[in-house]
Formats: structure tokens, C-alpha cells, sequence
């Protein structure tokens, strides 16, 4: 049998942040405490990619592009002082849907006191996979709860030239602000993130996202996955998680016509399995259907952990004699158990016109029609 590096018995819940697991954007408690008008900051930011197109720019990252916009405010004195520390003080207030943070610990209970599933160690971590902001995300209460986490992170310092000489440099000047991004992701290049959960880059450092890596020796399969997002810009994620055997479900905020339409459409066009009411509450549809697929995702690590021993090793050799046995003995039985059946055997009989005939040579009569 083949040695594996991981067990593959983890099922990881991949969750989108913003209009999947918060009702709005993470950013609202960032406008309140600094007193900027949100909606305002929104128009400014998404019409930034038609502002740098007339201006000679071929492309530009409309889903990052609102990260520029922050560190303009900043340096305007908007968002005077903002550093990573106040980030994470304005992420505690965040406000969840229904059910949350509770539903994350619940699930992962759920599946470790199942004595069935915690026989063969199988385990559910959470992961965020967002195009918002790291350092909130972290302030938040559903932090606790999270494995880790994919999203946007600014630095507070510059790298001069010559900083690797001058270490020191780095908190001379700009120091406590933030003044650069230094990680961000779209939503396409969350895949990248998925792929990483898959090949366990993020529990070992040592495997390059990039390696060839053979799919039975990825840490997480990507058929004991489930991915959880809101709309449209999360197809490329829905799309590669679908397309090797995972599980995908949109969610939508309740009463909102607009938005349940987005997560009827993706079902529609078969982007994803199902959708709910973003409401995580224990009763819930969402809740439920999200439990429901977590255990049949469970059942089938079982099965395959069970049945793979046998198949590997497979059936023991036997000796050429032990398989012909039964015909031997059938034959014996077909023996003339005297002379006289013999003489019976081989004697010509008599047809019903009077003919003789012998066994061993009559031929079939031919049909009419």
C-alpha cells in the first residue's frame, strides 16, 4: 500500500465573509468610526477602474481596487491614524447573520462526537476566503472559530531601498498607518486559496501551491469540501469546488427579492447545488441542508476508508488444483456406475419409425417454415 502524508479525513467548510456570513459589507463599523459617508466611498471606489482606464491605465482590479481608495483616504486624513490595531477593534463590530458564530463550533461537535466518524478521525475545519479585510475579519467573533483565514492585509511601513542593510529603517518613518497593501485577493485568485487548503499549503509551508501533487495525496479532497458564498462573483470558486466533486450553496439575505434572485440564477444554471435564507440558526433550512452535507461528505470518507484495505490487498493466491476440484468432482458423478449402464449407454437405440440411430452422430433435423 502506498504511504500517504496526510490522512485525508478532514472536511473543510469554505465560507465567503461579506453578504454570506454578514449581512452588508465588513467595512460599515470602519465609515462609523471614522464618520465617512459608506455609500459615498463606494461610488468613488467602483468607478476607480474607469477613472484609471481615461487616464492610460489597460487594466485595473475592480474587486481591489477599493484597497488604493483606503489608503487615499488615509493620506487625505479620512481615515487619520488607521492602522492594523484599529482594524481589528473596529472587526468586533461586525454584525452576524442569525445563528453565528454558533453554528461553526456546533458543526464541528456535531461531527466529532459521532463515534462512527471519530473512529476513522475524520474532522471539520472552518476557512474564510474573502476579497475584504484580514485584520477585521480577525477582530470579529466568528475569529475564534475560523482555521485561518484568505483575505486583504495592508502594511504599516515602506521597504526603502537598501532596508535589508538598515533593518531598523522599516519604523523610522511612516510607522503605526498604514501606507501599503501588501496582500490582497480577488475573486478569481481565491481559488488560489482553495488550492492551497487542498494541497495543505497552509499547514505545511513546504508544499508550493504550484507542485505537482497527486490528487490521493492532497490533504483536503475537493470532494470533502462545501463551499458557501452569496452571488455571481463567487463562480469561479462554485465552479472549481462543483467540478471535482464538492459541495456549493449560495445564500441569500431574507425578504430581499434582488438578492434571492441572484442565488435562484446560480442554481439555475447549475453553478450550484442549492440555496437558503442566510440564517444559521439550528432549525434553519441553511443550517440544515450545511449539516446534512458535512455528514454525507463524512459517511463517504467512512466508506472509502473501509473499503480500500480490501482493495489494496486483494485476494489471497490459490493453487490451479483447488479451482478445478468442482469439475473433477462433477465429472465423476457423470461415470457409468457399472458395465451393464455402459453396454446401455453405448447400444443403438430405436427410433420411434423403426431406424436405428446412435447418439453420437444424429444431427439436428432441419427447421421448416
Amino acid at each position: 500500500m502506498s504511504e500517504h502524508l496526510f490522512l485525508r479525513t478532514t472536511i473543510a467548510i469554505i465560507w465567503d465573509f461579506d453578504t454570506t456570513l454578514v449581512p452588508g459589507y465588513m467595512q460599515e463599523p470602519l465609515f462609523r468610526r471614522f464618520k465617512v459617508d459608506g455609500n459615498q466611498f463606494w461610488k468613488e471606489a467602483n468607478a476607480l477602474s474607469q477613472f484609471y482606464h481615461e487616464r492610460g491605465v489597460t487594466r485595473a482590479s475592480k474587486d481591489t481596487l477599493y484597497l488604493n481608495h483606503i489608503l487615499a483616504y488615509v493620506r487625505a486624513g479620512r481615515f487619520g491614524g488607521l492602522n492594523n490595531q484599529v482594524l481589528r477593534e473596529v472587526g468586533s463590530e461586525i454584525e452576524f447573520y442569525p445563528g453565528l458564530p454558533d453554528f461553526f463550533p456546533r458543526i464541528k461537535d456535531r461531527i466529532a462526537k459521532n463515534s462512527r466518524f471519530s473512529k476513522h478521525q475524520i474532522n471539520v475545519e472552518h476557512y474564510v476566503v474573502s476579497t475584504g479585510l484580514r485584520e477585521m475579519i480577525m477582530g470579529s467573533r466568528i475569529a475564534p472559530h475560523v482555521d485561518d483565514v484568505w483575505a486583504c492585509e495592508f502594511a504599516e511601513a515602506s521597504a526603502e531601498p537598501g532596508y535589508l542593510e538598515k533593518p531598523q529603517s522599516l519604523f523610522d518613518k511612516g510607522a503605526g498607518v498604514i501606507c501599503e497593501v501588501a496582500y490582497s485577493l480577488d475573486n478569481t485568485s481565491k481559488t488560489r486559496a482553495i488550492f492551497e487548503i487542498n494541497k495543505g499549503s497552509n499547514k505545511m509551508s513546504e508544499i508550493d501551491v504550484n507542485a505537482t501533487i497527486a490528487q490521493d495525496m492532497r490533504r483536503v479532497p475537493f470532494q470533502n469540501m462545501v463551499y458557501i458564498a452569496d452571488g455571481p462573483s463567487d463562480i469561479p470558486c462554485f465552479s472549481l469546488v462543483s467540478h471535482f466533486g464538492g459541495r456549493t450553496y449560495a445564500v441569500y439575505r431574507a425578504k430581499s427579492d434582488k438578492e434571492f434572485q441572484k442565488a435562484y440564477d446560480l442554481q439555475k444554471q447549475q453553478r450550484v447545488e442549492a440555496f437558503g435564507e442566510a440564517d444559521y440558526t439550528e432549525s434553519s433550512h441553511t443550517a440544515m441542508w450545511i449539516t446534512k452535507a458535512v455528514e454525507d461528505v463524512a459517511e463517504r470518507i467512512v466508506r472509502d476508508r473501509t473499503r480500500v484495505p480490501g482493495d489494496e490487498l486483494g485476494q489471497p493466491p490459490r493453487h490451479v488444483i483447488d479451482q478445478i476440484k468442482p469439475v473433477l468432482k462433477e465429472a465423476v458423478s457423470r461415470e457409468p456406475e457399472s458395465l451393464q449402464d455402459r453396454a446401455e449407454l453405448s447400444a443403438p437405440k430405436k427410433s420411434a419409425t423403426g431406424t436405428t440411430s446412435s447418439s453420437s452422430n444424429s444431427k439436428p433435423e432441419a427447421a421448416t417454415s
